[in-house]
């Protein structure tokens, strides 16, 4: 759900113009010639430079940080982003999967109208605080990275809807856990031996999804179960099979909030 949600493109702000613009990463064209480019992304809004082979963020892209409102920058090379990511003051969608960053700059945060931020498939192993200034994401996809820590900073996001960090290598769950926003959390392949109780604290969480990490049947409490929110866990691939889960104290009335939203076709 989450992973469909960041590849979608922004508002439909019109159609890409990657092969325009490529000449002007490339070849060094005129002045005018790269002015040109950039005219067709202030028109549509839509900047595509996927899978371009570019290795840094041309400063160019600083001249429609104004207007820009989706920005595609994947499938690249690109080792870290520029202090002026800041001044996209209107952006809604970054993508920026399948790179080589390490870090993320604090200048991120000054992203307050960001509702999609895809940074999967990276070098990535936290996030910064200032992160929290994304007062506007819904959808964060951190899948495929090299986190040992659950990022705590998601914790803090109000209207975070869909946060994934599957394929990492996360061991625990913070106390902090029980502040996420999310409806919807997805740490499959991760080295989760533990749950969090405050997992039954999340307000808003409906889906957990831990298929594939090291999780005994016992972690799954009566807490999780019983009380919590969540009617949708998805806990294939753990050290127990699915007759010993539904053995669990609290698993009937998981079953009900599972069956009732079932009914409501949401699943």
């Amino acid at each position: 759900m989450g992973n469909e949600s960041s590849k979608k493109s922004a508002d439909g702000d019109g159609p890409s113009n990657k092969h325009s613009i490529i000449p002007s990463l490339k070849k060094g064209p005129s002045s005018s010639v790269v002015q040109r480019h950039l005219e067709n992304a202030r028109k549509s809004r839509v900047l595509q430079l996927k899978g371009c082979n570019v290795k840094e963020i041309p400063p160019v892209l600083q001249e429609v940080s104004d207007v820009i409102r989706n920005l595609d920058l994947s499938q690249n090379k690109i080792r870290e982003l520029p202090s002026y990511i800041g001044e996209f003051k209107v952006l809604k969608h970054l993508h920026l999967s399948d790179n080589a960053l390490s870090y993320v700059p604090d200048e991120l945060g000054c992203l307050k109208t960001l509702e999609v931020l895809n940074i999967s498939s990276n070098q990535l192993s936290s996030l910064p605080p200032s992160l929290v200034g994304c007062s506007s994401l819904k959808t964060l996809n951190m899948s495929n990275n090299k986190f040992a820590q659950f990022p705590t900073v998601i914790c803090h996001l109000l209207r975070l809807e869909t946060a994934d960090l599957s394929k990492n290598s996360i061991e625990s769950l913070p106390d902090e856990i029980a502040d996420l926003q999310a409806t919807e959390l997805s740490l499959n392949q991760n080295r989760l031996s533990t749950l969090n109780p405050n997992l039954s604290k999340c307000k808003r969480l409906k889906i957990l999804r831990v298929q594939e990490n090291c999780l005994p049947k016992a972690e799954f409490t009566r807490e999780i179960l019983e009380n919590s929110q969540i009617s949708l866990i998805s806990f294939e691939g753990n050290l127990f099979q699915e007759k010993e889960f539904q053995e669990l104290y609290g698993y009937e009335e998981y079953q009900k909030r599972y069956t009732a939203t079932r009914l409501k076709g949401v699943y």
